[in-house]
């Protein structure tokens, strides 16, 4: 593996408090970042596919969960871990760590700098910490349950939009080709009725592009929890709505984002396109 060995013997035991938690999730989002950064090299000659031939994982995906799974163990043994590489270890504490070790692999393998490390922590329920870091940018967007939303260390809060007819709308697309022509004719039907439409293709990204005001809203099918459980809780910490729901598309979980008016307006103009 190129670049400096990341370890996390180093790692002291972490307090339960949520500013305690929050410290590990960015220095392990750091640490990772550095790693698939320096790796990439050596990454995209190291590729498979999971769900479709269009849904990669690479060297850097393992390699950044490694480091993830591997700190949160060292400092906090009892906790829960889900991982999209394939880490789910359920842990005897109420807390539980949601990790997307690459959220934008397609973009990492072909050199596009959005793509991010992205750790979230539950409790039960409720997500209590956020964490998304772009190591190319060195973005560092981070939320705690009724802390507020920060990037870089600044306050974010969402756009002031309040008109679906101008807004920008950030979305994405299924692995799946036949899943994307579907999603391709809602597009088409809703594009009379938003102002333009972005495609980052890292859904964490996306929502944290929300939560800081530089798009008006977001949707998207299909995600698992790991790619929206950190951002979710920074788009809602910025003034943000940002829902999980099965009954806007017909046959598909959505998330969907956005300050509240343009994210009522985008529910409804979603349902009726799929009506």
């Amino acid at each position: 593996m190129k670049g400096s060995p990341v370890t996390t013997t180093d790692l002291e035991p972490a307090a339960d408090d949520v500013g305690t938690l929050l410290e590990l999730a960015v220095l392990l989002a750091r640490r990772a970042g550095t790693e698939i950064v320096a790796m990439r090299d050596e990454a995209i000659h190291s590729t498979t596919t999971k769900s479709s031939p269009t849904d990669p994982v690479t060297a850097g995906d393992e390699a950044s969960e490694a480091i993830i799974v591997g700190g949160i163990r060292n400092a906090r043994p009892d906790d829960g871990i889900v991982g999209e590489e394939g880490t789910n270890h359920g842990g005897s504490s109420e807390l539980r760590w949601i990790i997307d070790p690459i959220d934008g692999t397609n973009n990492y393998l072909h050199g596009l700098p959005l793509y991010s490390v992205s750790i979230a922590v539950a409790s039960g329920d409720d997500t209590i910490v956020g964490v998304v870091y772009n190591p190319v940018s060195d973005e560092l967007y981070t939320a705690t349950a009724d802390g507020g939303a920060f990037r870089n260390g600044e306050a974010i809060r969402v756009s002031e939009k309040t008109d679906l007819a101008t807004s920008l709308i950030a979305t994405g697309f299924s692995y799946k080709a036949e899943r994307r022509m579907i999603q391709a004719e809602i597009l088409t039907s809703i594009l009379p009725g938003i102002g333009d439409v972005r495609r980052l293709g890292s859904a964490a990204l996306d929502l944290c592009t929300v939560a800081a005001g530089q798009v008006d809203g977001y949707y998207e099918e299909e995600l698992n929890v790991w790619d929206y459980a950190a951002g979710k809780l920074i788009v809602e910490q910025a003034g943000g709505l940002c829902r999980v729901s099965d009954d806007i598309v017909p046959g598909a979980e959505l998330v969907l984002a956005g300050p509240p008016t343009v994210a009522a307006e985008l529910t409804d103009l979603l349902r009726s396109a799929t009506r």
